[in-house]
């Protein structure tokens, strides 16, 4: 049972703590009397809000993405180990899962929303990129779906999470605590266990626009996109076109190239050692510290983007963000 315990942070995921749960991973695994893994958290609003944003700022600023660098690696080769777990995981994603809450969420067979699910990968607003597997599980999502979350940060609710895949099930939270009880008493059984606490999620509103999302971010450039809103009179396409303004141009370049290449990767392995690449390369490109800046430090929510435009940013910066590392730099999956 792992369960996330740093809850005025919302239980952003700290560089200890991915290690501390990859070495508990690594000690279960091979341990006869534990059939599986249940993660959760103790307190508070969310599941997980993400990364230590703060620590990785730090980090762009004053020792050249040093310590960033190590936690992207340290938080992946977690997120790859929970991929590859030889036994089932159910994750609780009861309030806010963002960032590396969904990093450590969706690699879970089993993977619970409630009424409190909010559930979004917004790293374009602080000139990151969706990553800790986003690209592998965005961009397997049905039609647009995933490129309209990965640009946006669109926020889904837990009924939403389960009407496009991101959640195996959707049960209220007063039932959580008799739910996990059931399966500390008969993990074997986990299946069966929420299959019958299941009930019936409200309607998704995603749904109701998956038209517009199909339709108006099929475009395979961010300039195509951003033409189809301009060009389209609703008011859904102002709002989002508004949303996407806003962003990163340079981050979002980046997530549309990260799931065009990931839904080609034959394995998570392949998608997280391209992920960490970009991970490496943004940052300590200016927009991070900046959007951090605007966004979460100030909030002043003014970022100034650099390149200021989606013209501006050229292939040859995207080509550069996905470039293979210098030889011993590259991310390499936990050896056990």
């Amino acid at each position: 049972h792992i369960s996330l315990n740093r809850p005025k942070a919302i239980h952003a995921l700290t560089t200890e703590m991915c290690v501390a749960m990859a070495d508990a991973l690594t000690e279960w695994a091979d341990h006869a009397g534990i059939a599986a893994v249940m993660i959760d958290h103790a307190e508070g609003r969310g599941f997980c809000a993400g990364g230590d944003i703060a620590m990785l700022r730090n980090s762009a600023l004053n020792d050249e993405g040093k310590t960033g660098r190590e936690f992207f690696h340290a938080e992946y080769q977690l997120n790859h180990q929970l991929f590859t777990y030889t036994k089932p995981v159910v994750a609780f994603m009861d309030g806010i899962t963002m960032g590396g809450g969904v990093g450590i969420s969706q690699p879970a067979a089993f993977r619970v929303a409630t009424e409190n699910t909010k559930f979004a990968m917004p790293e374009t607003g602080i000139g990151l990129f969706p990553d800790v597997g986003g690209g592998w599980y965005l961009s397997r999502l049905p039609g647009r779906i995933g490129q309209f979350l990965a640009l946006t940060g669109a926020r889904l609710d837990g009924a939403e999470c389960h009407a496009v895949g991101l959640a195996t099930h959707y049960i209220a939270s007063e039932n959580l605590a008799r739910v996990k009880a059931a399966i500390i008493d008969d993990p074997a059984n986990i299946q069966a266990i929420l299959d019958e606490a299941s009930e019936t999620p409200p309607e998704a509103r995603i749904l109701a626009n998956r038209e517009n999302i199909d339709r108006l971010f099929a475009g395979r450039t961010l300039e195509e996109i951003l033409a189809a809103l301009e060009a389209d009179d609703s008011d859904w396409a102002a709002k989002e076109l508004k949303t996407l303004r806003a962003k990163s141009p340079q981050s979002c370049k980046v997530a549309l190239r990260q799931l065009s290449e990931s839904e080609q990767l034959g394995s998570f392995a392949d998608n997280m050692r391209m992920e960490y690449r970009i991970a490496s390369r943004v940052l300590t490109r200016p927009d991070f510290a900046e959007g951090v800046r605007a966004v979460i430090v100030d909030k002043t929510h003014d970022p100034e983007w650099n390149p200021a435009t989606a013209e501006e940013v050229s292939d040859e910066l995207i080509d550069s963000i996905f470039a293979p590392l210098p030889e011993g730099e590259e991310w390499t999956p936990l050896q056990r």
